[in-house]
């Protein structure tokens, strides 16, 4: 009867038991992970990726490292790049060049004033013996000035023609290089944030090994547990402080990345920030749009090149043309003899007409040069070509990654909410005594892989939206 009963009685309390651990392992479920950041120095945030947002805005800790700079968005970061960036100014001050050189080439479209003068004196004249009161002149002095105007000259018509193409050019110029700063500055600024949220995760996941380390290490005392539990636990934080200081190291070359972007002074500091909002509803685009080849301003650039080829070529056609021009000259001749003043007789001259002159024969040069611009001009012909592939690879190729990491990004928010109630029921059974010390550690280990993993996607879907506007020509700046 004893054994019966005593048979009942340990049925009874097993059942009581399971269903108090069922209940438990329900309420952990539901229950909101712990924060443990009370054992760092400064209180963390264990960031919640199950949300549709980024983990956490960026301290001065994190970037500046001085309490005292500014703090910038990427939108302020770009407007810095775009008054401070040094290949950015190079390319406007190009247009100035292309403007100067311009007026340059076309200077002779303007009249020419040249003024010139002889100043002779004879050391030893030849006498007139039939006239003896002759008297040579011994001093001459012959100033002039001379006035020319083109009227027509084929360089100058060419000059004419290509000058506002070489302004446009500069301008393409300077947008392509915009257009590679607010790339740059984008994905550096992505690059960064991406390091510093892996930071934030590795903090709080940090702290939270360092906790089961401490309940591990008092099981081992109590001998609750193996001594085994104790040494995975301390094998888990070490790889995880290893992760850590990885990542701490990563962000000064990243951050001295975005600063040389952005022609920010490297002894200065900034700090960046986010709007986690704003940023979530900018990883959306249209990919239903359609490439358009003129709206990359590399296939802008290499039609205006084409263009300037073509007057180059007409130049080489119309070189035959004779150069007409009008000339005015006036000269005045003063002579003495040794008895009268330096400047004693004078004799004017003035002369106006026309010039001009024919190229006849000049040794099939010109023949030579248009046989070789129109060559040129093939070549041109193919680059386009050849631009157009390199357009579509890099369309198709940024629009795969946007869509693939798109879908990627989607699955694993979903699998940061999954690891992280696996982590809870894990470790609450861990805590009971159900199950050993290795399952704590693999779970914990596919949350922090589940989480830096959601971080990686995200940033690499906007890094990809930026290549993908960039392919499409639709960035502006």
């Amino acid at each position: 009867m004893a054994n019966i009963f005593s048979t009942s009685a340990l049925r009874s309390l097993l059942l009581i038991t399971g269903l108090f651990c069922l209940s438990l392992g329900g309420y952990a479920q539901k229950k909101p992970r712990k924060d443990t950041t009370q054992s760092v120095a400064a209180p963390l945030i264990i960031p919640d990726t199950s949300k549709t947002n980024l983990l956490l805005p960026v301290t001065v800790k994190d970037t500046g490292k001085n309490g005292s700079g500014e703090y910038l968005t990427l939108q302020q970061c770009i407007d810095y790049a775009m008054k401070h960036q040094p290949g950015l100014n190079v390319s406007i001050i190009n247009i100035d060049v292309a403007k100067t050189t311009n007026a340059i080439n076309l200077a002779g479209a303007l009249p020419q004033v040249n003024a010139s003068g002889d100043l002779i004196h004879n050391i030893q004249l030849a006498k007139n013996s039939s006239n003896p009161n002759y008297a040579p002149y011994v001093n001459t002095f012959v100033p002039g000035i001379t006035v020319t105007q083109s009227i027509f000259n084929p360089s100058l018509l060419y000059a004419y023609k290509s000058a506002p193409l070489y302004i446009k050019q500069s301008q393409q110029a300077n947008d392509s290089t915009k257009i590679g700063v607010v790339s740059s500055v984008s994905k550096s600024f992505y690059t960064l944030l991406l390091t510093l949220e892996q930071i934030n995760v590795l903090k709080g996941d940090t702290a939270e090994f360092g906790k089961n380390l401490r309940d591990a290490y008092h099981q081992y005392k109590g001998g609750i547990v193996d001594e085994t539990d104790y040494e995975q636990a301390q094998i888990t934080l070490n790889n995880t402080v290893a992760q850590l200081k990885q990542a701490n190291e990563n962000v000064i070359p990243q951050y001295a990345t975005l600063k040389q972007f952005m022609g920010f002074p490297p002894e200065k500091q900034f700090n960046v920030v986010f709007d986690t909002t704003e940023m979530m509803k900018s990883i959306h685009i249209d990919t239903t749009e359609q490439l358009q080849f003129e709206k990359r301003v590399e296939f802008q650039l290499l039609n205006t090149d084409k263009d300037l080829q073509m007057q180059l070529v007409n130049y080489y056609h119309y070189s035959w043309l004779p150069t007409i021009s009008a000339m005015f000259d006036y000269n005045v001749n003063f002579q003495n003899t040794q008895n009268n003043p330096f400047l004693g007789a004078s004799y004017p001259t003035s002369l106006i007409g026309l010039s001009f002159s024919i190229p006849i024969f000049t040794g099939f040069s010109r023949l030579n040069n248009l046989h070789k611009a129109k060559l040129q001009e093939q070549i041109l012909d193919w680059n386009q070509t050849d631009l157009k592939s390199q357009i579509y690879t890099q369309y198709t190729t940024a629009l795969a990654n946007y869509k693939g990491n798109y879908f990627n990004l989607l699955l694993l928010q979903k699998n940061v909410a999954l690891s992280r109630r696996v982590y809870f029921v894990v470790e609450l059974q861990y805590k009971q005594g159900i199950v050993p010390y290795l399952n704590v550690i693999t779970a914990q280990s596919n949350l922090i892989t589940s989480e830096i993993n959601y971080l990686n996607a995200l940033f690499n879907v906007l890094s990809n939206k930026i290549d993908l506007e960039k392919a499409m020509g639709n960035i502006s700046y």
